[in-house]
């Protein structure tokens, strides 16, 4: 025999040493017998032609196991060629994978069917791969019982790591082992008994009689699955005779661990299935006809099928041939899913096939119960992980055994437990919070689900017979019959949620739903246009089908300051209001999971047009842009939180150091912790200050201890979100945007060695016990700027907050960072309190409310409310004898209407906030907020607020309460008082609009019809009369003027062109405009009304077809005016010779149109109009024959709102209707 080579020495040498460190040596007689080199070099020689591999290395368990980090394969006798074509027909399936990569490497080790653990064997029906280095559990297609506890040489296999890194993997067996040594001899013969004779046995069999041992033997006509419940491993099959039809059920089990339940055996002459359907891979799985909502019963089929594609291996669900989806979930998985990796071939016996189990789930489903059998035929042959199945904790079955779930409510489980994991494992990671589910402390994953399952199941007594199911005679499983489900709900990310509510906002759109068109038909361009460009309508849960629920994280945005709900995908901004009228001020939510299900769903609608006129509404041409904002609104104690966050002190002071911190585009900073699932995002800013006072931070402890400062204090006034110029030391001389508030500290700041010691109020009560000379009380003024600005939506007035410094033991870190709001040689006095700008670091918590302190704290809030503002009420802000400038009040909107900016805006301060983004309407508009004191009180302020302003302010929409502060409080020329909002003003929203109010498209709101009046009453309210109705009777026409105008210039436009010539107007466009003067009475005094358009209309009793008629005549005119009676000085030039003039002229003295009316209406607050109070004085009224003399004051101007006919009855009604009220007064 020729001498090896030095190559062939070097891998005897390390085969050698490979043998002694891996291969257990064997029990010889007298000892240990060396380990079995030899033999296996004898096997590697025999496989490759007498040559041995030197190309290959000899790899132990544990080397595998720590070494290969990737999938890759072992071919010990294939030549190159054979991979590659063995390679090419496994891409052939997933082109798009590729395929595994070739090792050389050699595995050799014994197949066991247990592990060790504690010294002892523990069997659970899966196979494993052992050396002395460790053990691997493997798979194989073909598998002997001689095999177990040999020393077999792996020529083919593949070891497919985990995806999680950190856990081993396993090892694909893919040609059967060679056996190293040759296995013990069996027994030629062994006494059994047949299916035959042991049927009798078992049907006869007493429960309670001594079990008795045979050795049973047949045709294995049924396999049943692997199961391992309440740590017992068993699984049955079934025998039949070779000569009959007869078959028993087996029994197989781990020694020492007899089932819990006894249950007893039952023979059958013929199979529960009959004969299953085959189902081929080319075959059309087509759609079966069904009838809505009728019980469907599932096939029992057999198919073979290629996975495809791991659709959710925590829920057992693969895609097989792109087209089927497999479930495994009812039985439970075959070896961990070991071996079910894209590109693996597996049959499916005696599988039910469920034809559309859920609306929205693509695929057909094939549904393994525990009669049913699936065998991996071949392993994939492309480089796909291994995705494992969870052991323990797994939500998914849990939920399913617990409920005992049908097919299409496990798919919508699945689909909601998919989408609530993809959205929210990043902020708290999937294994500790969001699925952990145990009964004392759920997860919130479960939190979630639970009671949408208990809706949808409430019978959950009937639970699942796993031994039933597989051993009755007649099948009885789950998967047997099934209903198609539509979803009852739907929680879908926050990006689809804006898609879905952008998308129905603009489903049948029309922008002449926005007017109407009695009064779209008199407006011009410009108006026409602007009252176009910005609407809103509102979405509720049941909008959506199915009905939507929300979930987000609860964050602040210190960009836009406002509330949002957050997930992986989006915001959402939202507003939250207590239904007891209370501010929202818990700042220990942010970060919390919520769930919400009533809400209202805001899509804000801005439009850029360019419509000439109302008759072109209906062409969207027009629209040149089209834009939207959403936001949410919805009441705090609607609110669900499935996981509350630890607090943000709490993990400030935790933390200690922000070395693993990264900034975010929204100017907020995340924390990376890094965890096995996911990387864990935070929501505060826990980065330390670079400005901050060097004296706190030199007294915080070497050891970054958990103390910190607080100090407590009352807010006494905030103001509103604008752009500021701060004279602050160290700091760039620019306008940014920031509030301020006016806050009064409580107490001395305090030292705290622990965060959970700051949760009560020591301030208040030494305050309560000292009395008052013991409180100290002190003014500042709070600048917010920068991340601070997060604190804006939990500020509010009367609120007791506590600033609180982490990590820092100076208690005179609040004084330190004080200074004057201008320099101290213009100070006269300690009236002006000092600024204080709030750090990025410091941490606000909300206390309590002033009305909510104890009752030993009574002296303190007796002390504190002389501090509160004032707070006046609509009547006394329009009355006359207010003398306010700035006014605080609350109120609720009637009408939102967008209009012209007014015009005496302060310059600098509109071109200020013209440089802010974010704002959707042009810097031009201004919104008119029309306030009531309540639901239906004719009692109207108007409030105006610049559009610049807009960007900051949610949820002012009809129907709100809204708490006003420090409005600028006017009076225009006309005498009104209104009221505008300024740079010191704020609101917050006291309510929100009830659900059951309609929110098209109009932003108007509709107030009750105003209360009968007569006009003798009036003159008591000539400065401040709200809308009022009058019964009364139409003495005459004193003026009226129809005419066309132009829509751009409102010149008279004539035959279809603008008259206006210098220059010349381009519009070929006219607006149609009425007006007309009569005179009315009520026997108890007379008064001119000034009626417009299709009120003029009304006045003159004329039908909507003569209105045409008559307008069109005045087309081709431009304008026709006639004057009447005792109206002199108006102006208006008549044309005799003109019929429509004449036919005006007859109408408005015909007896026809003095009749009683009842109208709507208000004071024309012109100062030329508005009479002084004068006496009284005889007048003589006719009622038809009859002449009556009253006393009767001036004549008032009224403005007309709505004109009603007036029938007999009704006439009669009202009239004593009045007359009751007038006595009633009396």
């Amino acid at each position: 025999m020729a001498e090896p080579s030095a190559a062939e020495q070097r891998w005897l040498q390390a085969a050698g040493d490979f043998a002694r460190r891996a291969l257990p040596a064997r029990e010889g007689p007298g000892r240990p017998e060396p380990p079995p080199l030899d033999a296996v070099l004898r096997c590697l020689r025999s496989a490759g032609g007498g040559d041995l591999p030197l190309g290959y290395s000899f790899i132990s368990i544990a080397d595998l196991q720590r070494q290969q980090c990737m999938p890759c394969c072992s071919h010990l006798t294939w030549s190159t060629n054979e991979f590659k074509e063995w390679t090419h027909q496994g891409q052939g399936v997933l082109p798009m994978q590729s395929a595994l990569p070739r090792a050389y490497l050699i595995l050799v080790g014994y197949l066991t069917d247990g592990r060790q653990e504690d010294k002892e064997k523990l069997v659970d029906g899966c196979l494993y791969l052992k050396d002395n280095t460790g053990i691997i559990p493997c798979e194989l297609l073909h598998f002997e019982l001689e095999w177990l506890e040999s020393l077999f040489l792996f020529p083919s296999w593949s070891y497919i790591p985990q995806t999680d890194q950190s856990a081993a993997g396993y090892v694909e067996i893919l040609v059967d082992p060679v056996p190293v040594n040759l296995p013990e001899e069996v027994p030629d013969s062994i006494p059994v008994t047949y299916p035959a004779s042991a049927e009798p046995l078992l049907t006869s069999r007493i429960p309670c009689k001594k079990k008795s041992k045979l050795t049973v033997a047949g045709e294995l006509a049924r396999l049943g699955p692997l199961l391992c419940i309440h740590q017992k491993t068993f699984f049955f099959l079934f025998l039949k005779c070779f000569t009959s039809t007869v078959w028993v059920p087996v029994l197989v089990q781990v020694r020492e661990q007899p089932l819990d339940s006894a249950w007893q055996g039952e023979s059958t002459q013929s199979s529960s299935f009959g004969t299953p359907e085959q189902l081929s891979n080319s075959l059309e799985l087509g759609v079966e006809d069904e009838r809505p909502g009728s019980i469907k019963e599932s096939k029992i089929i057999s198919y073979v099928g290629t996975v495809t594609k791991i659709l959710n291996v925590q829920a057992g669900l693969f895609l097989l041939d792109n087209k089927v989806c497999l479930c495994l979930a009812y039985q439970q998985f075959l070896n961990s899913a070991r071996g079910l990796r894209p590109g693996a071939c597996v049959e499916l016996i005696d599988v039910h096939l469920l034809q559309k189990p859920l609306v929205s789930f693509p695929f057909i489903v094939l549904g393994a119960c525990l009669s049913s059998t699936v065998v991996l035929k071949s392993f994939s042959r492309l480089s796909t992980p291994y995705q494992p199945p969870a052991s323990s904790g797994n939500l998914y079955l849990q939920l399913l055994f617990r409920y005992n779930l049908g097919m299409p409510l496990y798919l919508w489980l699945v689909s909601l437990l998919e989408t609530f994991e993809e959205r929210f494992s990043c902020f708290f990671g999937r294994r500790r919070l969001l699925l952990s589910s145990t009964h004392r402390n759920p997860g919130a994953a479960e939190k979630f689900l639970v009671p949408l399952l208990q809706a949808v199941v409430p019978d959950r007594e009937k639970a699942r017979d796993i031994y039933n199911e597989i051993l009755a005679k007649i099948h009885q499983c789950p998967l047997q019959k099934y209903l198609t489900l539509n979803p009852p709900c739907q929680a879908p990310s926050l990006s689809a949620v804006f898609r879905v509510a952008e998308q129905k906002s603009w489903e049948g759109f029309s922008p002449s739903q926005l007017l109407s068109p009695l009064e779209a038909q008199h407006m011009g361009t410009q108006e026409l246009n602007r009252r176009l460009s910005w609407s809103y309508c509102t979405l509720s849960a049941g909008s959506f089908q199915p009905r939507l629920i929300l979930l987000g994280v609860l964050r602040v945005s210190s960009r836009s300051s406002s509330l949002q709900l957050q997930d992986k995908s989006s915001t959402l901004p939202c507003v939250i209001s207590h239904k007891d009228g209370s501010p929202f001020a818990h700042t220990a939510l942010i970060g919390s999971l919520l769930q919400v299900e009533n809400y209202q769903l805001v899509v804000e609608r801005f439009l850029q047009t360019d419509f000439p006129s109302w008759k072109q509404l209906s062409n969207l041409e027009h629209v040149r842009e089209k834009k939207t904002s959403v936001y949410v609104q919805f009441y705090f104690e609607d609110v669900q939180v499935l996981h509350a966050a630890e607090g943000q002190i709490q993990k400030a002071l935790r933390r200690g150091n922000s070395s693993s911190l990264r900034k975010k585009d929204d100017d907020s900073l995340t924390s990376e912790v890094k965890t096995p699932e996911a990387k864990t995002m935070k929501l505060e800013d826990p980065k330390p200050d670079t400005h901050r006072d060097e004296n706190c931070q030199k007294g915080q402890s070497s050891t970054r201890t958990t103390s910190c400062v607080s100090h407590l204090f009352l807010v006494t006034q905030k103001e509103g979100l604008m752009l500021r110029n701060y004279q602050l030391p160290r700091e760039e001389q620019d306008l940014q945007r920031s509030f301020q508030a006016t806050v009064l500290w409580l107490g001395r700041p305090r030292l705290w060695s622990h965060h959970t010691e700051t949760g009560n109020l020591p301030e208040l009560e030494e305050s309560s016990c000292d009395g008052k000379e013991g409180m100290t009380r002190q003014e500042t003024l709070l600048l917010f700027m920068g991340k601070s600005l997060r604190w804006f939506p939990f500020l509010h007035l009367d609120g007791l907050y506590r600033f609180i410094v982490p990590h820092c033991s100076d208690l005179e870190v609040f004084d330190k960072l004080c200074f004057p709001p201008v320099p101290a040689k213009f100070l006269s006095g300690s009236s002006c309190p000092l600024c204080l700008p709030v750090q990025d670091t410091w941490h606000l918590q909300h206390e309590t409310w002033i009305s909510c302190l104890s009752e030993h704290q009574l002296a303190t809030r007796s002390m504190l409310r002389g501090m509160n503002q004032r707070i006046s009420s609509i009547p006394e802000v329009i009355s006359n004898s207010f003398t306010g400038s700035l006014v605080s009040f609350s109120g609720e909107i009637v009408e939102r209407t967008l209009c012209a900016s007014l015009k005496n805006g302060k310059p600098s301060v509109t071109l200020g906030l013209q440089k802010q983004k974010g704002s959707l309407l042009d810097s031009d508009h201004s919104v008119k907020l029309s306030v009531s004191v309540a639901p239906g009180s004719p009692v109207v302020v108007d409030i105006y607020i610049a559009a610049a302003y807009l960007q900051h302010l949610w949820g002012l929409l009809p129907g709100a309460k809204i708490f006003f502060q420090n409005l600028e409080r006017k009076i225009s020329r006309f005498h009104n008082v209104y009221c505008t909002y300024i740079a010191t003003s704020c609101v917050s929203i006291v309510s929100l609009p009830a659900s059951h109010l309609s929110f098209p498209s109009s932003p108007a709101g509709e107030a009750s019809s105003p209360s009968l009046v007569f006009l003798s009453n009036l003159q008591a309210h000539l400065q401040h009369l709200p809308q009022a109705r009058i019964l009364c009777h139409l003495s005459c026409v004193l003026t009226l003027s129809l005419q066309w105008v132009c829509s751009l210039c409102s010149s008279i436009f004539k035959e279809g062109r603008c008259t206006r010539h210098s220059p010349p107007c381009p519009s070929h466009t006219g607006v149609r405009q009425a007006s007309a003067r009569v005179l009315v009475e009520d026997g108890t005094g007379e008064a001119f009304v000034l009626c417009r358009n299709q009120q003029v209309a009304a006045m003159l009793g004329l039908s909507l077809v003569e209105w045409e008629a008559l307008q069109n005549c005045v087309q081709s005119r431009g304008r026709v005016s006639i004057q009447h009676g005792e109206a002199t000085g108006t102006g208006c030039v008549e044309e005799p010779e003109d019929f429509v003039a004449c036919y005006l002229r007859s109408l408005c003295r015909s007896p026809l149109i003095c009749r009683p009316i009842l109208m709507d209406f208000r004071l024309d607050r012109k100062p030329s109009k508005i009479l002084q109070p004068a006496p009284l004085q005889l007048r003589n009224f006719r009622c038809g024959e009859m002449e009556f003399v009253s006393q009767v004051g001036p004549r008032l101007s009224l403005l007309c709102l709505n004109v009603e006919e007036v029938e007999q009855g009704a006439l009669n009604y009202l009239n004593s209707e009045r007359i009751r009220r007038a006595f009633c007064h009396c």
